[in-house]
């Protein structure tokens, strides 16, 4: 695979990775609401959901998956019930009062929510079987091409989603939160994964 193939391909994922989704919008969440390291754990969770994407393509399920309208919508629904289950409890942690001290959270939950975010995300089916093709040689070999390509689409959510975390995690400046303003921390996070949930039920 020639190196203006992958530059050709980074310029028509870039924009797909930069759109607001599910996945942009659970970094967000945890950036705004637990930190940077949070925001990188849940980034990290993502890839790995991407990651497992690939997996799927190189065993031949996600192709599977994108023709049975019954297998896609049952995890396009399953994916949007894990996002309205992830917002109710940041809204219901909103409702509560008492201010709290700011920690990162557990790594392990964070990971979780990016990975099954991601990989519970449409979006991430449709990529891999809808435009990988588009830019696959026939005459060459289809695992070393999905890898290169695979590599090259998780490398852009990568940049993407750590700087956004990065960038977000600067409205954190203290390590107590006072009651008002974790309600507005939690209401807003919980608020953009709605939002994700609104996006992946609309598409």
């Amino acid at each position: 695979m020639s190196t203006h193939t992958l530059l050709l391909f980074s310029a028509t994922v870039v924009p797909l990775v930069c759109t607001p989704g599910p996945d942009m919008l659970l970094v967000s969440s945890q950036a705004i609401s637990a930190g940077r390291w949070a925001g990188l754990r849940a980034t990290t969770g993502v890839l790995l959901g991407y990651l497992a994407h690939s997996l799927m393509v190189s065993l031949g399920l996600a192709a599977l998956i994108a023709a049975s309208p019954f297998l896609f919508a049952t995890i396009r629904w399953a994916g949007i019930g894990y996002l309205l289950f992830l917002a109710g409890k940041l809204l219901g942690s909103a409702l509560k009062p008492g201010a709290i001290e700011l920690s990162g959270g557990r790594a392990g939950s964070q990971l979780r929510k990016g990975f099954l975010t991601s990989l519970l995300n449409p979006k991430g089916i449709l990529v891999y079987v809808a435009i990988f093709p588009q830019f696959m040689d026939r005459q060459g070999s289809a695992p070393l091409q999905v890898a290169l390509l695979s590599t090259t689409f998780i490398f852009w959510c990568a940049v993407v989603y750590s700087s956004l975390a990065i960038v977000l995690s600067a409205t954190r400046s203290k390590t107590v939160m006072s009651e008002r303003r974790r309600s507005l921390v939690d209401g807003a996070a919980g608020g953009l994964i709605l939002v994700a949930a609104g996006f992946m039920a609309a598409t």
